[in-house]
């Protein structure tokens, strides 16, 4: 007992709430659901939020489990951070807040899902679903159980994308004519050769399908995944949902969405496995008239008014005509600063507020862009009811409104 009460206790300042950290009783445990490029950002982000802690990472690739466990680990200076291939495991934690979803399309409805019923909220990286109705799915399980989800439409939350979307809204252009958004340039084809699958131990091959039909294993398939209607949807779907975000909240539709579609588009050479549209050129109008154009353009979004126009590059420039219409107050878009969307999620999951990415605005962005790659993959113009998320007397174009999940990788 002497020796106890002499004995030296050293106990990290984070530990106690002090050097500006959150006591542990107050911090939010995160888990991490995917660590390719885009999820590992998100984590970078998260480490620095003084009141959250990462407690533990899961990926289908082992050596992306293990990159993930160390970045986390190095950050604490423990050995704590779980890795495992198994989201199931993460779900089963009673200990687990939220959860970071960063994998390929096809599971971020699913996993959102999965999680809302586990308990958990949610930050979820688009597109964030593959169908309309995977979507509306998403949106009542989040209100079912009171889940606070938020979508990775980061320019939602930066100042130079709010300072366009608030201007154009409050009259920056006049009267608003016309929308263009250019998702720059898609490609990538080849033959799928059937591969012996991995070890699961190594890549989980039918675990990363998930909810796609089946198809042999092929380092090509895997690696260009963005590229077939399975496992993704191309450029609209995957840049779209940004750009549409910004375009709706700048019309003040941000819950409604365009009424008509129609368009071409360059497909990929046939022979390969790739069978989305490469090269596209919608044009969509709204029932007020204003019209809005996707095509493959360099990335960014331009709103055309009576006034005159205002385009915000992907880049972060904005450029006006007028330039007077900018009043010398245009910020540049700071890519390095995820942390108003970031900060937004943690602290409406304290709150239990709505984020500023909810399910709802999440859905409407994203069924536009569902929308403009169902009219090229129909090769027609397709007339849609936003009230009642159908598309005006075409049932065949309806059909695609859902599918077919495969099991038991289903919700």
């Amino acid at each position: 007992m002497a020796a106890l009460a002499v004995a030296p206790s050293i106990i990290p300042a984070a530990a106690l709430g002090k050097d500006g950290a959150a006591a542990p009783a107050s911090r939010l445990t995160l888990a991490v659901i995917g660590l390719g490029n885009r999820n590992t950002s998100n984590l970078g982000h998260f480490l620095q939020q003084k009141d959250a802690q990462c407690v533990a990472v899961c990926d289908c690739f082992a050596d992306r489990r293990a990159r993930g466990k160390k970045l986390v680990d190095e950050f604490y200076r423990n050995q704590d951070c779980v890795a495992t291939r198994f989201h199931e495991e993460i779900f089963a934690r009673k200990d687990i807040d939220a959860v970071l979803i960063g994998t390929g399309d096809r599971w971020h409805a699913v996993l959102s899902i999965l999680a809302a019923r586990a308990g958990k909220d949610v930050y979820c990286e688009k597109p964030f679903c593959l169908t309309i109705g995977e979507g509306r799915e998403l949106v009542e399980t989040m209100k079912r159980f009171g889940t606070v989800w938020q979508c990775g439409t980061q320019r939602r939350s930066n100042s130079a994308y709010r300072f366009v979307a608030e201007g154009v809204k409050g009259g920056m252009v006049g009267c608003l004519r016309a929308i263009t958004m250019s998702f720059g340039p898609w490609g990538g084809n080849g033959v799928a050769t059937p591969e012996p699958a991995p070890d699961p131990e190594v890549f989980d091959y039918d675990r990363w399908l998930g909810q796609a039909p089946w198809a042999p294993y092929s380092k090509l398939r895997v690696a260009l995944w963005r590229n077939t209607w399975d496992t993704s949807a191309g450029p609209i779907v995957d840049m779209g949902p940004h750009y549409l975000d910004i375009a709706q909240w700048a019309h003040n539709s941000e819950f409604s969405g365009p009424v008509e579609f129609e368009g071409d588009a360059v497909w990929p050479e046939p022979g390969g496995f790739a069978n989305v549209p490469f090269v596209v050129n919608v044009q969509a109008r709204y029932a007020d008239g204003v019209r809005i154009v996707m095509n493959s353009g360099p990335k960014g979004v331009r709103f055309d008014g009576d006034e005159g126009w205002v385009q915000i590059s992907d880049a972060g420039e904005i450029t006006a005509e007028p330039a007077s219409l900018l009043r010398g107050q245009a910020p540049r878009v700071d890519w390095s600063n995820m942390n108003d969307h970031v900060r937004n999620f943690l602290d409406c999951i304290k709150t239990r507020r709505l984020t500023a990415s909810h399910p709802e605005l999440a859905q409407r962005c994203h069924t536009a862009a569902h929308c403009a790659n169902l009219c090229l993959r129909l090769g027609r113009k397709l007339r849609w009811d936003p009230a009642r998320e159908r598309f005006t007397d075409d049932d065949t174009a309806s059909r695609f409104l859902s599918r077919a999940m495969r099991v038991p990788w289903n919700i």
